[in-house]
């Protein structure tokens, strides 16, 4: 069982960053690869990134490649999400997500374990 708990949301202008961090509980952690996920107001969820169990591999989605990086620190139980170049388009609710598995996933199904999120506001 992993417990997550996102944190670092907050209003910021459209250039600036923010650095999402996701605690995890639970002596597992590192088994469980890692994802964030976005959902604006009025749309569906959306994939951001995920992070594989070790670290070691990343992949993110197209609108935020080359503006936001994934981390994670398995000593720590903590996924980080660095966001830089922001876009009023990025505003949402950003959530953490764990799946028991090397790899991630783009799709939200397949993650067993949900924070409740943290709001991210980007002014123009």
């Amino acid at each position: 069982q992993v417990q997550l708990v996102e944190s670092g949301g907050g209003l910021v202008q459209a250039g600036g960053s923010l650095r999402l961090s996701c605690a995890a509980s639970g002596r597992t952690f590192s088994s469980y690869a890692m994802g964030w996920f976005r959902q604006a107001p009025g749309k569906e969820r959306e994939f951001v990134a995920f992070i594989s169990w070790s670290g070691g591999s990343t992949y993110y989605a197209d609108s935020v490649k080359g503006r936001f990086t994934i981390s994670r620190d398995n000593a720590k139980n903590m996924v980080y999400l660095q966001m830089n170049s922001l876009k009023p388009e990025d505003t949402a609710v950003y959530y953490c997500a764990g799946r028991s598995h090397y790899s991630g996933s783009s799709y939200y199904g397949s993650y067993n374990y949900w924070g409740l999120g943290t709001h991210v506001t980007v002014s123009s």
